[in-house]
């Protein structure tokens, strides 16, 4: 066991206290800050701290590290042109999320519910707990005042459309993400070969997470509605046990691949540059069958790591042997050693 990364942790101290500082000021010193939902705000710390640790011990890992220096130095060669790129990369992948589309429709419609559902979730959540933003009635009931880090915005009626978005939105994403949920599911009773594979942890904790935070968030609706309040207490104790459990398993579980996901668009930049770019020709056949930035990157990771894979005769590395010749010379080896 090694002991905490040093600049991990400096980076996890660093985003807690600016989330901190966040807090304070955005709720105008405290003022609008309401002590009921201090757990809430303490949980969100946390997540942040622990979130930006891992992230950053992540980058510092030989292949992460390099994939996101390159990524870097490839934005900024052409910065105009990549933002668009970027731009329309963050709409493919995070709006739209075509890329799952590909594989099916129910695989796209799934994940699409279960993004929405939680982003949803935190756009309301996360600046009511924070103080950012509260609403105050007007004397001509029911017209409410939105206030926005302490200045007044916009007035609206409950009854309006506004209204009802605004009170409601935390009741639309929890069904969204109970429809992500029983899609999920679905999908994995339906695949008996990736059910064998399942792992308590890593696919089916998430799902029962996301489940409890959905159906006592809704719990709370049909109590206050149509319940007359009948075991409100009880219901709002399980929403925040189950809600900060969501918070503190956010940067060690599968949810972790939301904040991945985000630095992986620098990859899209490096293809893009490795397609331009010169490509590396195979030693045996004399056919490209890569970037040379890429080969070069990779002999740098392995180095990095310890392997070595350098030849000595006319090839100096393997590296610069294409897969096909590679499974070849397999082949041809173990010809060999048969005695054909």
């Amino acid at each position: 066991m090694k002991g905490l990364d040093r600049t991990g942790l400096c980076g996890g101290l660093a985003a807690a206290l600016f989330v901190c500082l966040l807090i304070f000021f955005g709720s105008r010193g405290l003022k609008h800050f309401d002590l009921a939902l201090t757990h809430y705000a303490a949980g969100i710390v946390f997540a942040a701290f622990a979130v930006i640790y891992r992230y950053v011990v992540w980058l510092q890992r030989p292949p992460t590290k390099r994939y996101w220096v390159r990524g870097w130095l490839l934005f900024f060669r052409r910065p105009l042109a990549n933002s668009l790129y970027l731009m329309r990369a963050l709409f493919d992948s995070f709006a739209t999320q075509r890329f799952i589309s590909k594989r099916s429709p129910i695989r796209w419609l799934m994940h699409f519910c279960l993004s929405w559902g939680v982003l949803i979730a935190f756009a309301i959540t996360f600046p009511l707990v924070f103080g950012w933003l509260h609403f105050e009635m007007e004397s001509a009931a029911p017209i409410y005042r939105i206030y926005v880090l302490g200045f007044s915005t916009n007035d609206f009626s409950v009854d309006s459309l506004l209204g009802f978005l605004l009170f409601n939105g935390l009741n639309i994403s929890g069904i969204l993400v109970l429809i992500g949920v029983v899609l999920a599911v679905q999908l994995r009773l339906r695949e008996p070969a990736k059910l064998a594979l399942q792992k308590f942890g890593n696919d089916i904790a998430p799902l029962l997470i996301l489940f409890l935070v959905a159906t006592t968030g809704l719990g709370l609706t049909v109590s206050a509605r149509w319940l007359g309040g009948h075991g409100y207490s009880f219901i709002a104790l399980a929403h925040a046990a189950v809600v900060i459990g969501f918070l503190l398993y956010l940067p060690f579980g599968k949810f972790f691949h939301i904040f991945q996901r985000t630095a992986q668009l620098g990859v899209a930049f490096y293809k893009r540059a490795g397609k331009e770019g010169p490509q590396a020709v195979c030693a045996r056949c004399r056919e490209p069958f890569a970037s040379a930035m890429q080969i070069d990157d990779l002999k740098r990771v392995e180095q990095e790591l310890g392997i070595d894979y350098r030849m000595t005769g006319a090839v100096d590395h393997y590296q610069q042997i294409c897969p096909v010749c590679r499974r070849r010379l397999l082949a041809l080896n173990q010809g060999r050693l048969l005695g054909r």
